[in-house]
């Protein structure tokens, strides 16, 4: 990755499994910044590679141009933004605020609403690309904002990502992303029951994915993510399901797909079954573990 040669001050809030690598990728890129998680571990990482960590949220920001961050649940961005902590105020101005978070629309419009009060620019900016895509700096962004502001964040979202689109207004983004997540979450889990009855039959695994890879049957779970151990060196489920997008995320996406398609009376019915489908995995104990997991509630025993 070449070094940036206009560099910017950046915070960087949430170094999960996708903020983690995405706020690397910007520190390669030759910016500042200027780092924070919960997570004393998370942080140790990100230090032993150089990245600047700050001992708080409201220090990593102090003199940032840019904060972008990656955060669980729509509550969490409330409560860093808008909450106690109100970390909005405490911006210098004219600050861009990009939130890489999977969030409801709603909250997106409401923080891009108090953004605005204050004379900030404000980015709903979910991803895609799964944490290799993190990794390899090439996720995909949806954007909700202004094209104004998106033009300021494109050169930093080009060091994260390789396909930015502009979805639309504030909140856009956000619809994008869980219109996304609910068709992923079904195709896991189509093809987890695909492999698991070919297996079931005698097939050997690698042969079935890689003759449905190249059929009609083909999808980017089959392509970079498939859920049986052992296919894909690479994929989680070759790593006893850790790291990658746990299945209480997923869960949580397809909740926020199933209330937005209340609130507009969209008939999303495969999206229903699959929210139900995840949330019977998880409460099985499998809530840590990433979504491709749920095929073990389809494996022959």
């Amino acid at each position: 990755m070449e070094p940036e040669t206009n560099t910017m001050r950046i915070a960087f809030l949430g170094l999960g499994n996708m903020g983690g690598p995405m706020a690397l990728n910007l520190h390669k890129a030759g910016h500042a910044v200027q780092a924070f998680d919960l997570s004393a571990a998370a942080c140790d990482r990100l230090r032993a590679d150089g990245v600047g960590i700050a001992a708080s949220a409201a220090e990593a920001v102090q003199k940032a141009e840019v904060v972008i961050s990656m955060l669980p649940a729509s509550q969490h961005v409330e409560a860093l933004y808008l909450g106690g902590q109100g970390l909005l105020a405490q911006l210098p101005a004219g600050a861009l605020v990009i939130d890489c978070s999977t969030i409801s629309a709603a909250t997106a419009r409401k923080l891009a609403e108090a953004a605005a009060a204050r004379g900030l620019d404000c980015l709903d900016a979910p991803v895609s690309g799964g944490t290799g895509g993190a990794i390899a700096g090439t996720l995909t962004f949806m954007v909700g904002g202004s094209a104004q502001a998106l033009e300021r964040a494109r050169p930093l979202l080009e060091k994260m990502g390789a396909n930015i689109f502009h979805a639309g207004d504030a909140g856009a983004g956000q619809t994008a992303k869980i219109c996304n997540n609910m068709l992923l979450g079904i195709l896991m889990i189509g093809t987890s029951e695909a492999i698991a009855l070919g297996v079931a039959n005698g097939l050997d695994p690698k042969v079935l994915s890689e003759i449905m890879r190249r059929s009609s049957g083909g999808n980017w779970a089959l392509e970079k993510y498939n859920p049986l151990p052992g296919v894909m060196e690479n994929a989680p489920a070759s790593k006893g399901y850790a790291g990658g997008f746990g299945t209480d995320l997923m869960l949580k996406d397809l909740g926020l797909a199933q209330e937005n398609a209340t609130a507009v009376r969209a008939a999303t019915p495969l999206g229903g079954l699959a929210r139900s489908l995840y949330a019977a995995h998880s409460l099985a104990g499998h809530g840590a573990l990433d979504f491709s997991s749920v095929i073990r509630l389809v494996q022959k025993a």
